[in-house]
């Protein structure tokens, strides 16, 4: 496996204020792999890399990760729950499965947003190529207005060869992708990729023109319908990252970590400690904010 220019981001929120980067190789843990709870065995390092980055990590092999690569220069990056639900219980199990909170949101946000659209749901999926090139225009046309694409470059992607792998997928029967229209409007779109018998949550945005209607909410509440009635998936897989939707929706999580080890070069010593330092900052900040007196005052001014 070899080493690629990796961005190590200094981020608040959605707000990159800088990016380091380093030669990495990526060790991504497949859903498979953190509910097996193993560790693999690492690939070799090239001279040329800097380090590992292991990502989605179960956090109870941080141990295991870190006797790997003695030495190492070792700096989490993220923490998160690797969310997944289970799509082989069926839709009314796994609604039931829900929280009363979650099962009422999704029927109030999907009531809100039908009444605002002349009394239904406009939801269309797509699976194979012939529907690829109208699902992805639309989609583009959604990402294109999301704070995603527009703050951080992570909207649905628009390079030839991007393009090329989307369709290659789609070819192949490996793409389940749903639109959300208000009127002849894109409003939201969900894009997964089939590996087997898992779902994997890659791409989704929607238009915040709408969003006090909720509706990637809604689309992925429709999505989820449609995989369970079509059978023969075993889970949905919401990647790494946090997020309401996810918790709402999931059946179980796993706690994970992005675990950075790097060797112990001068270039990388001041990398770890950038990034230990930012993210000291960030959390202090965050802790003052949250601060009784400083909520008060905050409020105080805003009078």
């Amino acid at each position: 496996m070899s080493a690629v220019p990796w961005p190590l981001k200094l981020q608040v929120g959605a707000r990159r204020l800088a990016t380091i980067r380093r030669r990495l190789v990526r060790v991504p843990f497949s859903l498979d792999m953190v509910r097996a709870g193993v560790m693999p065995v690492l690939p070799t390092l090239p001279s040329s890399a800097d380090g590992y980055l292991v990502t989605s990590l179960p956090v109870a092999l941080v141990g295991d990760a870190t006797a790997r690569m003695p030495g190492a220069l070792v700096h989490v990056t993220q923490r998160y729950v690797r969310y997944h639900a289970d799509l082989s219980i069926g839709h009314g199990s796994w609604l039931a499965g829900l929280s009363t909170n979650a099962r009422a949101a999704i029927r109030r946000k999907t009531r809100r947003l039908a009444e605002a659209n002349g009394g239904r749901i406009d939801v269309r999926a797509c699976r194979d190529v012939a529907g690829l090139a109208t699902f992805y225009e639309s989609a583009r046309a959604v990402s294109a207005t999301t704070y995603q694409e527009r703050l951080i470059g992570d909207g649905l992607p628009d390079d030839a060869e991007s393009r090329s792998t989307l369709a290659a997928l789609a070819a192949a029967g490996c793409v389940r992708a749903w639109l959300l229209f208000m009127g002849d409007r894109p409003a939201a779109y969900l894009w997964c990729s089939v590996e087997g018998d898992v779902v994997r949550y890659d791409h989704v945005g929607h238009d915040p023109a709408f969003a006090a209607l909720s509706p990637g909410a809604v689309l992925h509440a429709a999505a989820m319908r449609d995989l369970q009635d079509e059978g023969g998936f075993r889970w949905f897989d919401f990647t790494e990252g946090e997020g309401q939707h996810k918790r709402q929706f999931a059946t179980g999580g796993t706690p994970c970590v992005d675990l950075l080890m790097l060797r112990r070069t001068p270039g990388n010593r001041a990398t770890v400690a950038v990034l230990a330092g930012f993210a000291g900052a960030v959390g202090l900040a965050k802790r003052l904010v949250a601060h009784p007196r400083l909520t008060a005052f905050a409020k105080r001014v805003r009078r």
